[in-house]
């Protein structure tokens, strides 16, 4: 009797901390916790798919992952644009059904769709007929053999984007929803045939690059169909027509690409300065490219649960502001960041003592396992410290309508902080990656700073973004 009355109440006592910090008006605690489930298996398969892969591409020289990593750099700042413009359907999709609005859903779902899908589109076909002048542009200074397999890798992952696109769009739409579930069986189903197909074509067939560019294609092919499945089916609450998912409804585009091209822009200037910062890597050698490569795979580990609830707060906060209920987007926001660094906390403490274990998995040369090792210990201390107000609480604000704000003050944060300072320190003190990456960090420390300020004020949540 007395254990079930402990029982009982430890349970109670959980209750009511949830209920106190985490639930309000608009979503109870346990709506975020069955939306912040799906999300955490979803961050975790996607991190550790990159993690394998890079691995697995490893077997094939440091020359292949010099290659994937500068491609990958560019896909970022690319594939960011259609991230970001998807992200904008999440905010309308979000806010549509916080308000209650059931007939504007599926309009804001097409609109998202159809808005990234012309981006993709236009993008894919101007880095397929420019690869070679971009890479030579960018990294030119990289070995022959290195520029040849990023050639390949680049082309392959622009034949890729629409695909991409149609599979974010639409998870991105589902996620504003509430659907994660659904979200989460895309990416799974992406990741999983990409991960399936690179054992085949790079471990089994030895095919390298080629291989790993057939497996990308073919998984992201297969995803974007299942994402309109998702969009057809019977049992879908908002359902659409096969007519209806690319449909030029101007006003909706307007929402979307008007939430959207702040983020894009910022993505676009924000992965620009990391590309900038990626070149001066390229100039150090292809050994210096591998330690970024190896050091970004290895501390994206870290970030899982918090990348996790950075997705989960746009659709809370809204939601929240869909339904006009600023007390709790203002306490989601605030729980959500403490609870984000005591995420980050935790993961260091269960990855750090295994850190040489696992970076050997990479098959790094004796020379740069030293700068691995520090960089990543420095970088999980900053992300402790910083990462929740300088990437969490812009995520929240730009749900709350306030995309502008935000993206201004991160792109002049990246280029007048980042970038100079990473010069400074990577290219003219000789600190060399390690220099680039202390330099990112001291940024997020600026950036949240800002980030924090605009929180304490009312201005970010008083935008109209739906009727």
């Amino acid at each position: 009797m007395n254990r079930n009355n402990g029982e009982f109440s430890a349970t109670y006592r959980a209750d009511r901390f949830l209920t106190k910090h985490f639930s309000g008006g608009t979503m109870d605690y346990r709506q975020i916790i069955a939306l912040i489930i799906p999300l955490l298996i979803d961050q975790t398969f996607l991190v550790c798919t990159n993690l394998f892969n890079t691995s697995m591409i490893s077997s094939s020289g440091l020359e292949a992952v010099s290659a994937v990593n500068m491609v990958d750099s560019l896909n970022a700042f690319l594939l960011n644009i259609f991230i970001a413009v998807a992200t904008g359907g999440t905010v309308i999709v979000a806010q549509y059904k916080g308000r209650g609005n059931s007939r504007d859903v599926p309009r804001a779902i097409s609109g998202s769709v159809t808005a990234v899908l012309l981006i993709a589109s236009s993008i894919a076909v101007a880095v397929i007929l420019s690869a070679p002048a971009i890479l030579r542009w960018l990294f030119g200074t990289a070995e022959r053999v290195v520029l040849d397999n990023a050639r390949i890798y680049l082309i392959g992952s622009a034949v890729s984007y629409v695909f991409f696109g149609m599979m974010e769009a639409v998870s991105a739409s589902l996620r504003g929803l509430g659907e994660t579930r659904s979200s989460l069986v895309l990416t799974l189903t992406m990741h999983g045939i990409y991960v399936f197909l690179n054992v085949i074509l790079i471990r089994v067939f030895s095919l390298g690059i080629s291989g790993m560019v057939i497996s990308l294609i073919s998984a992201r092919v297969i995803a974007a169909m299942l994402s309109v499945f998702f969009l057809v089916r019977k049992k879908n609450l908002y359902r659409l027509r096969p007519s209806e998912i690319f449909r030029m409804d101007f006003p909706m585009l307007k929402r979307a690409l008007t939430l959207g091209f702040p983020f894009a822009a910022e993505q676009m200037f924000f992965n620009g300065g990391k590309i900038l910062t990626q070149t001066f890597v390229v100039g150090m050698g292809t050994l210096a490219i591998a330690t970024n490569a190896i050091t970004g795979s290895v501390t994206s580990l870290f970030m899982i649960p918090a990348n996790t609830l950075a997705l989960a707060i746009i659709t809370v906060v809204g939601q929240c502001i869909g339904n006009r209920d600023i007390d709790q987007a203002r306490k989601a926001i605030r729980s959500f960041s403490i609870l984000t660094s005591a995420a980050i906390l935790v993961m260091a403490a269960l990855i750090l003592p295994f850190m040489r274990s696992i970076v050997s998995i990479f098959g790094p040369t004796e020379e740069i396992i030293g700068d691995i090792l520090l960089i990543t210990y420095i970088n999980t201390a900053a992300q402790f410290l910083f990462w929740s107000v300088s990437f969490l609480v812009p995520a929240a604000l730009r749900a709350a309508g306030d995309a502008r704000y935000t993206s201004v003050m991160s792109m002049l944060s990246m280029w007048l902080f980042r970038v100079v300072l990473g010069y400074i320190l990577g290219v003219v003190a000789g600190l060399g990656v390690p220099g680039v990456w202390f330099a990112m960090e001291a940024e997020w420390g600026v950036r949240g700073l800002i980030f924090l300020l605009r929180l304490r004020g009312n201005k970010w949540y008083r935008h109209k973004v739906i009727d």
